[in-house]
């Protein structure tokens, strides 16, 4: 796990060479979009205009489809605990947010519906139609890291204008104060604030 600026900037550097858009590689690298195009913009590493954020690395429970799990079968009692059985959809927010949205319906015996965060200047977001319609539903969203909430709000917003009732947001760490979203509940199973 790259830990300087400097390894995160050439990390960032060659994801975005790849091709991958700034929504991407803030999920994939677990940092707020904002530091992405901090990273992708800044030369100098002491700059005013840095981000205050920190770098989450949970790739020792990714990547073990046992400990998704075990990780899904917490937030589905956290869920029960603030919903009870009253949640009929649980939406996953791509890209990290998917697995554990499908052992959450899993545990919950309720459908999954997958949300694709795009961040472009016409359109925020969409909603795979593969999967569960949230049209009328009692929804939970699910997502890895919230960092600003940006992602997490405009899920939201989508959702509603869908018809979906949103019951509960839930992320595996919050990096924010935040106990509620555009008027949700919000659940981090850990909260990481900087002091």
């Amino acid at each position: 796990m790259a830990l300087s600026v400097d390894e995160l900037r050439s990390t960032v550097a060659g994801m975005r060479k790849a091709g991958l858009s700034t929504v991407q590689i803030s999920d994939e690298m677990s940092l707020s979009q904002d530091t992405v195009t901090w990273l992708l913009s800044s030369s100098t590493e002491g700059a005013s205009d840095r981000p205050t954020d920190m770098r989450i690395g949970w790739r020792t429970i990714g990547v073990r489809p046992t400990r998704i799990a075990a990780i899904g079968h917490i937030f589905a009692d956290v869920a029960l605990e603030e919903c009870g059985e009253d949640i009929d959809t649980v939406v996953g927010i791509s890209l990290n947010g998917i697995l554990f949205a499908q052992e959450i319906a899993a545990q919950l015996n309720c459908e999954v519906s997958i949300y694709r965060s795009l961040n472009q200047e016409e359109k925020k977001g969409a909603l795979s139609n593969k999967y569960g319609n949230v049209n009328g539903k009692t929804v939970m969203v699910v997502d890895d890291v919230l960092s600003t909430g940006q992602t997490m709000t405009q899920c939201i917003e989508h959702l509603r204008q869908n018809g979906a009732i949103i019951v509960l947001s839930a992320v595996l760490l919050n990096k924010t104060t935040l106990n509620e979203i555009e008027d949700v509940p919000l659940r981090g199973l850990i909260r990481a604030v900087m002091v």
